[in-house]
């Protein structure tokens, strides 16, 4: 009989415990069919709704119909484009900083094949490298002659300004790895300390800018290092937006 009652309660024992977990695996799954049920529209939601300060340029940047009001076919267009650039939060919003960048591309554009109309870059120094910091433009010329370019470059952010005045190139190292980041940077020509034009694997307008150096894309610093040499001058002025 006693040996009946001990193995009824080590049923009701194991019973009791079965119940816990299950009621323990529920209470796991239940909320995370909650987080998940929550989590489509959080998604959903990343793409704003909200009008940006800057809506009709934005819009008419990017060839959208120009109403100042945000749409889904604008936020798309928008978060494309921040996407493409590295400009957070890529939530489509037309703020400042996608702005600036396409303002920028716009000046750029204007440049033309005359970047030195202002006559800012010295045309008495024969071949001279040219760093328009203003416009993130660079050329290289001869005389008054252009020679490559105009390019835009992405220069040293707030902090890390890429230093301004006349210059020379002092040093080229083809397989360059940044010593103190410890990233590549091809086609290395230094020009100003550390500061060297090279290759980088981004998008020219990213912000905020680099640690000082000018970065090129591939094509265009492959070019630069064809076109320059040792002692060839270099010439930086100007100021960055945002710096």
């Amino acid at each position: 009989m006693e040996h009946r009652r001990r193995q009824h309660s080590e049923r009701l024992t194991r019973a009791r415990r079965a119940g816990i977990a299950t009621a323990g695996i529920a209470g796991l799954v239940v909320p995370l069919t909650v987080s998940l049920a929550t989590a489509a529209p959080a998604q959903a939601a990343s793409c704003t709704t909200s009008t940006g300060p800057y809506q009709k340029k934005v819009e008419k940047f990017l060839g959208r119909p120009v109403d100042g009001k945000q749409s889904a076919a604008d936020c798309k267009a928008t978060r494309a484009f921040q996407a493409k650039h590295g400009i957070t939060p890529t939530i489509g919003y037309a703020g400042p900083v996608t702005w600036g960048v396409m303002d920028l591309m716009n000046k750029q554009k204007a440049a033309g094949k005359t970047p030195n109309k202002a006559k800012k870059c010295p045309t008495n120094k024969g071949r001279i490298a040219c760093v328009d910091l203003t416009r993130q433009l660079s050329w290289i010329q001869d005389g008054k002659k252009l020679v490559y370019g105009p390019v835009p470059v992405r220069t040293g952010r707030d902090g890390y300004e890429t230093r301004t005045g006349l210059k020379k190139i002092y040093w080229k190292h083809k397989n360059h790895v940044s010593t103190i980041y410890d990233v590549p940077m091809p086609y290395s020509q230094f020009f100003d300390g550390g500061q060297a034009f090279h290759s980088a694997n981004l998008s020219m307008w990213n912000p905020p800018g680099s640690h000082g150096c000018v970065n090129m894309t591939s094509k265009d610093a492959a070019a630069y290092w064809s076109r320059l040499k040792t002692g060839d001058d270099v010439y930086v002025y100007g100021r960055k937006p945002g710096t």
